[in-house]
């Protein structure tokens, strides 16, 4: 709008210079070469405008005579970058689309355009990856190390490549390089996992610290995170510094309380001091909030000395927090079977054996069969152990579709925190590894004494005897298929040939 108005001024300025002058007439003399010339002055107003306009248009004429040749070559070099810039449109998309041939033939056009840049660099990588030549992709990937911009890109390209070849030892050093360099979320990843995978947490809890100042990972995932490694490295450092290991042990668990491993170890350590009172409390909060075996077998051995009454009692209080749980009845149930009460050990497990269509889960089973064992029932321990190759599958610490019995920190491919606490899949192997043991303290080799607490009623004779040793039954439990009709039971299979059980 003001420069309408500024237009719309100077115009009505010149027109008014204009009309001033047919009011004011004048004349203008020019004198060349002897000869005087005499016009009026708006004939010469003409001319000079002329001239005026003249000039520009002659400067600039000029001007694009002088840089013709440069225009030319600015007007080459466009085409040629036009043609580069299409020629990697053409083959990036044909990798995506996985057209070796037209991938190929691209980056050689654009190779011939732009020569050794970032984007033909990556092309001709890509082309290489596409056509399984793992040497080409290298050596393309080795050329972007001598670039600023494409560094990092290359050390991930020969990352990737080394790992595809199997060669673990390379494929990290590539990774570290990478994050010594940048904070690049890859290789703080990769980096992480292998430390992870070799059972170095203290590294990588350092490597977890420079994740989170980094903000490469929110704050839930590095307080679980820290809580893991912590637990890892309290489990390792129980045996020779009881009280380092309990101090870790609570920072775990003040970082994660719902980590079953962490609450169990620390009430273990905390054991070790003679505080009962706060490991038992320990305990019983994790498992009102999470009923774990672990947590509930934590609980009845807490107090070594203990009679099996003793630990019967336990059992029974524990029991009491989540009456309705089926972990509280196997508690109970294999607290009365070291009792040697095998009817109140039955009677116990009687629900937990007719529930969910009549398809109770291995570990009961598995209880059921040491329970007619202790008394003697050969026949009876062969039909339960049949029904638990078939029962339904126990919750346990799953990763990856691997199977552990105990936690670890870690999956053996590396993945921090992968274990979780759920029912396999009906479908999953039998593939299982042997994570590391969370125990405060080793095994004794021979049993203590029984010591009966303080207050308690004296024992009987039968009480102190020694009861009858059971034997842990195992079997080996094959993967059912997955509409594996239901368990008819024990009293219908007399006749059947039982296999895949053993006694040990």
């Amino acid at each position: 709008m003001l420069r309408l108005l500024a237009f719309l001024a100077a115009l009505g300025a010149g027109a008014w210079g204009l009309y001033w002058l047919s009011d004011h007439p004048g004349s203008v003399a020019l004198t060349w070469a002897g000869v005087e010339y005499k016009i009026t002055l708006m004939k010469a107003l003409g001319p000079a405008a002329a001239i005026l306009v003249a000039l520009p248009l002659l400067w600039g004429l000029l001007k694009f005579v002088l840089r013709a040749p440069g225009l030319i070559a600015l007007a080459s070099r466009e085409r040629r970058r036009e043609k580069g810039f299409a020629a990697l449109s053409r083959g990036m998309i044909a990798v995506g689309a996985g057209d070796l041939r037209e991938a190929q033939r691209s980056a050689r056009e654009a190779n011939r355009y732009f020569g050794e840049e970032s984007l033909t660099l990556l092309l001709r990588a890509q082309a290489a990856q596409l056509a399984g030549d793992r040497a080409g992709a290298v050596a393309a990937f080795e050329d972007m190390l001598a670039q600023d911009d494409t560094h990092l890109l290359g050390l991930r390209g020969l990352y990737i490549e080394a790992r595809r070849a199997g060669h673990g030892e390379a494929a990290i050093a590539y990774a570290r390089r990478a994050f010594a360099r940048a904070t690049s979320p890859w290789a703080a990843q990769a980096v992480l996992d292998d430390y992870a995978a070799r059972g170095d947490w203290g590294a990588a809890l350092a490597t977890v610290e420079a994740h989170a100042q980094a903000r490469l990972i929110d704050r839930p995932t590095a307080q679980r995170w820290r809580a893991v490694l912590k637990t890892a490295l309290a489990a390792e450092r129980a045996s020779r510094d009881a009280k380092g290991a309990l101090a870790l042990a609570r920072e775990a668990l003040d970082l994660a309380p719902s980590l079953v491993p962490a609450a169990a170890l620390c009430a273990r350590l905390t054991a070790t001091t003679g505080d009962l009172r706060r490991a038992a409390r320990l305990l019983e909060t994790a498992y009102r909030a999470s009923p774990h075996p672990d947590l509930a077998e934590a609980y009845v051995r807490l107090r070594p000395g203990d009679s099996a009454v003793d630990r019967l009692a336990r059992a029974r209080a524990l029991a009491r927090i989540t009456p309705f749980d089926p972990e509280s009845a196997l508690t109970v149930a294999r607290a009365h079977l070291e009792a040697q009460d095998l009817d109140a050990a039955r009677k116990t497990l009687a629900a937990l054996l007719g529930g969910a269509g009549g398809r109770p889960t291995a570990r009961a089973c598995l209880l059921m069969a040491e329970i007619e064992d202790s008394g003697g029932d050969d026949g009876a321990v062969r039909e339960w152990l049949a029904r638990a190759s078939r029962a339904r599958r126990d919750r346990a610490w799953v990763a990856e579709g691997l199977i552990a019995e105990r936690w670890a920190p870690a999956s053996p491919e590396g993945k921090l925190d992968a274990f979780v606490w759920r029912t396999p899949d009906e479908r999953a192997g039998e593939t299982s590894i042997a994570p590391i043991t969370l125990h405060a303290t080793p095994p004794p080799s021979a049993p203590p004494t029984p010591v009966a607490p303080v207050g308690a009623p004296k024992p009987s004779p039968e009480t102190l005897a020694p009861p009858r040793p059971a034997r842990r039954l195992s079997a080996a439990v094959a993967a059912p298929v997955a509409n594996a009709p239901d368990d008819p039971g024990p009293h219908d299979r007399r006749n059947e040939e039982f296999r895949n059980f053993a006694l040990e």
